[in-house]
């Protein structure tokens, strides 16, 4: 077992860490506070190569591997959540969905400018009466000719009100529907230009306030059947592919707010005296940080499993799924112990600790709750589920990552 990163890991790392802290920190205080999304971040990305930063370059992107992905993640997520929401929605779950589920043609007219950064994509499963039950949505979608039309409703669809394209599931068999067979979904792009197609922005929300979360409503919107992923009724195939692959990024990006709880926290315990002492000495104190170190060592390493199995072209959808469950539950915890070192101070969100706090929520719910997670981990230690190796699921749960460089095939 090698730990090291790459040279050109490192200089991820470090490239996307001095942009963030250069170009976002001095900002994202008010921005949270005006709930304000800042679209020039976007360009920023883009130049970096962040939005396509492991899509081959034969596809606009800069082909690098999942441990880069992963680490730009934590580094975005160090300064504030909606940054890696970004990643997560963009090229966890649109880009490389169609980098391994889309055709040539749809590569090259959407992949290319979307890794680019020329183009804004996000994705659109969720609806107001199905989340985790990916099965219970309503969304149809019924061919007609060279056509299919859609109709339904997506909500709690982040950059609902910014992309240019979205990654729709939907039935195209209403027989199977009635069933919920999930053998009856398929997945299509969306352009928002389509008549048919409206978008709001959701203004009552806890976190994540710098960033774009809203709905969109497809309304007889029809979509050439040339704009299909993958074949009818492998929808679901995609859907749970691209959650997979957003599930990472989650993983890796809560890690990094982790990394900023502890930071904070070290940083003022050493400079805050009571009793005549910094409180850094006080015992209890120290049990507080030792908590973050902790979790922050083991929330990385599982990221990396992750990342390393996905260069491998390797299953992994039980240590994706370990790593999102570990690190978003910790990194709440630790926003709650930062909060309780900062004491008034950090409740006040004067030192931003609130922000911590309240944006380490929502990640605990989507792409996947942590009921979820723990069920699918039980399951796989009671032989109920396979979630290892290169096949033999015994649920519709499957997914599969491609190597760097990749040999495409289907899971």
């Amino acid at each position: 077992m090698d730990f090291e990163l790459s040279e050109e890991q490192r200089a991820v790392e470090k490239m996307v860490r001095d942009w963030a802290a250069r170009e976002v920190a001095p900002k994202i205080h008010d921005l949270d506070r005006e709930h304000r999304f800042e679209r020039s971040f976007l360009k920023g990305m883009a130049d970096l190569q962040l939005l396509g930063i492991c899509i081959p370059e034969e596809y606009g992107g800069a082909g690098m591997d999942y441990v880069s992905l992963g680490l730009a993640s934590e580094e975005l997520e160090y300064v504030d959540t909606h940054l890696r929401v970004i990643m997560s929605v963009h090229v966890g779950l649109n880009c490389m969905s169609l980098w391994c589920w889309g055709t040539e043609a749809q590569k090259k007219k959407y992949l290319v400018p979307q890794a680019k950064g020329e183009k804004i994509a996000t994705y659109g499963l969720t609806e107001p009466n199905a989340g985790s039950d990916a099965v219970g949505i309503q969304t149809t979608a019924v061919k007609k000719g060279d056509r299919y039309v859609l109709n339904g409703e997506k909500i709690w669809i982040s950059l609902a009100d910014v992309a240019d394209h979205f990654l729709v599931i939907a039935w195209t068999d209403q027989e199977k529907k009635k069933n919920r067979d999930h053998s009856g979904l398929s997945a299509f792009i969306v352009e928002r230009t389509f008549k048919g197609f409206s978008s709001y922005t959701m203004k009552e929300k806890w976190g994540i306030l710098a960033g774009n979360t809203g709905g969109f409503s497809l309304q007889d919107v029809e979509v050439p059947a040339e704009n299909r992923v993958g074949a009818e009724g492998e929808g679901f195939k995609v859907a749970m592919f691209a959650l997979e692959n957003g599930r990472y990024t989650v993983a890796s990006g809560a890690t990094g707010l982790i990394r900023a709880c502890l930071d904070a926290s070290v940083t003022y315990a050493k400079s805050r005296k009571t009793f005549g002492v910094s409180i850094g000495e006080h015992q209890l104190v120290k049990e507080m940080i030792a908590e973050m170190v902790s979790d922050y060592d083991a929330a990385r390493l599982l990221w990396l499993r992750a990342g390393w199995l996905k260069n491998e072209g390797r299953r992994n959808t039980r240590e994706t799924s370990l790593a999102k469950w570990h690190a978003t539950e910790s990194a709440f915890e630790a926003a709650h112990l930062a909060i309780q070192v900062f004491g008034s101070y950090g409740y006040s969100g004067e030192y931003g600790i609130e922000r911590y706090f309240r944006n380490a929520r929502a990640p605990i719910i989507y792409e996947g709750t942590t009921q979820i997670h723990k069920m699918m981990q039980a399951e796989h230690a009671l032989g109920l589920r396979a979630l290892n190796g290169r096949g033999g699921d015994v649920s519709p749960l499957c997914s599969w990552a491609p190597a760097l460089s990749p040999v495409h095939a289907r899971g």
